[in-house]
């Protein structure tokens, strides 16, 4: 489902301009045309960003986020202050009021999409991670440290890659008063450092003398050890073709020379968080109280996580009005391989097969093991023929690659998987699973090899 963003100000024209160019890259757009009916909508509606108008009759863009990040309930929603004004003065204000970004008017279209795709990714990962958080209490698991340094974006630790001395000391200066700083201005040192070194951002100009700064973002985003460091570029004016390439290749944000102290603080907070949500959310499976709620032998969660946080994912796609499908799926004729090459092969496939599954879906989606060689994954966020893409690309994957036994003989096997959706605000998890299960029975009917989607 696409992320949901509020745009908020009083001229009718100016909210019709931001909502045609985010409708255009399909977001989700609701509008507000003041602070107190944005603030309503907050309260009573699901939203991931708000672009907010500064200077507004009323209440002004200030107060509005100051409210939002007040109240437990909207904290946690990114806040894009939109203004006219373009003074230190005012991105003071704003991030006093807990302003997560600025944009300038009129807004330059990459800007707008980039700090928008960038805070919803971020949301998204924030719902996730205190979502799991809460499923962990009702467990009896607390992570009160781990889920507190994930929610802040202080104190964290930046390489700078720059050759220009003059620039990298204002970086360096501006930075270093909130948090660990490092200059490097040669390449193959940086990802020297960068791949044997934690960091939590990597801040790249694009203007190197000696270097190409997109050919170190490539090589970040293709080394398994960084593949997960946001990267920030810096890019002069007038460089939009090397920006986009560095967008398509997987930067996640970007500073246009003069850079503004307060837009630099903002940005890097910003990419620390998402660093730190996605690290929380990774490690969560490393962690030993983790023990309680997976399955040894694979890995996955177990049955016990599942009816735990199943109730609690479709609580929440129901109070948001948002899709939610599940896939439960089952090796074919497994007892047989059992019975021909013993169980310390058909462990083995297990293990292999769940290896599978989890790069066959997203990491916000929850894999657990049934029982024996059945599997269930909860997809968020997915309708039910996204919910077939993903069967079908995991049942032809399962079919296409032969399993190996420790004597690397090629075992073949293949897949079935059943497919059902949530229906409506009476569907929970006990009929959601019911579904489920009828398809698979019936994929194992028809199959083998067979994707099978529930009766509405």
């Amino acid at each position: 489902m696409s992320a949901r963003v509020l745009v908020v100000d009083d001229i009718p024209a100016n909210v019709k301009l931001l909502e045609a160019r985010l409708s255009a890259e399909y977001f989700h757009v609701l509008t507000a045309y003041s602070g107190m009916e944005a603030l309503d909508i907050c309260a009573n509606d699901r939203v991931d960003v708000v672009l907010l108008d500064v200077m507004m009759p009323g209440i002004d863009g200030f107060e509005v986020c100051r409210r939002l990040k007040q109240s437990a309930a909207t904290q946690h929603i990114p806040v894009v202050m939109v203004t006219a004004l373009d003074q230190p003065s005012d991105k003071v204000q704003g991030l006093e009021c807990g302003a997560d970004d600025f944009l300038t008017k009129p807004v330059d279209d990459i800007a707008l999409i980039t700090r928008v795709k960038s805070l919803a990714r971020l949301k998204t990962l924030n719902d996730e991670m205190m979502m799991r958080a809460a499923t962990g209490r009702q467990l009896g698991i607390s992570e009160n440290a781990a889920l507190e340094r994930a929610l802040s974006g202080d104190f964290g630790r930046i390489m700078i890659v720059e050759d220009h001395a003059r620039s990298a000391q204002k970086l360096q200066q501006v930075l270093s008063k909130h948090h660990d700083t490092v200059v490097e201005s040669d390449l193959s040192r940086a990802i020297q450092q960068i791949k044997e070194e934690p960091f939590d951002l990597a801040l790249i100009s694009l203007s190197l003398k000696d270097g190409d700064g997109l050919s170190l973002c490539a090589e970040l985003r293709a080394n398994d050890a960084t593949r997960h460091l946001p990267i920030i570029v810096l890019i002069d004016q007038g460089s939009d073709a090397r920006l986009l390439r560095g967008l398509d290749s997987g930067v996640n944000d970007y500073l246009m020379r003069p850079i503004e102290s307060h837009e630099l603080l903002a940005r890097a907070k910003t990419q620390i968080k998402r660093k730190r949500h996605t690290d929380y959310l990774r490690n969560r499976l490393l962690q030993s109280a983790e023990l309680a709620i997976t399955d040894a032998l694979t890995g996955l969660y177990n049955r016990r996580y599942l009816d735990s946080h199943l109730t609690t994912l479709i609580e929440d796609a129901q109070g948001g009005s948002r899709e939610l499908s599940v896939m439960m799926v089952d090796i074919d004729a497994f007892g047989e391989v059992n019975d021909a090459h013993g169980h310390l092969t058909a462990d083995a496939i297990l293990v292999e097969f769940a290896k599978r599954l989890r790069r066959n879906v997203r990491g916000v989606n929850l894999a657990c093991r049934m029982s024996g060689d059945s599997f269930l994954v909860v997809l968020p966020d997915m309708p039910l023929a996204r919910a077939n893409q993903v069967a079908e690309r995991l049942r032809t994957q399962i079919a296409a690659e032969p399993f190996l036994n420790e004597a690397s003989e090629r075992i073949r096997l293949t897949t079935s998987v059943g497919i059902a959706e949530l229906t409506g605000g009476q569907d929970n998890a006990q009929s959601l699973l019911k579904r489920v299960r009828t398809a698979l029975s019936n994929a194992n009917r028809r199959g083998p090899n067979r994707v099978v989607a529930a009766a509405a």
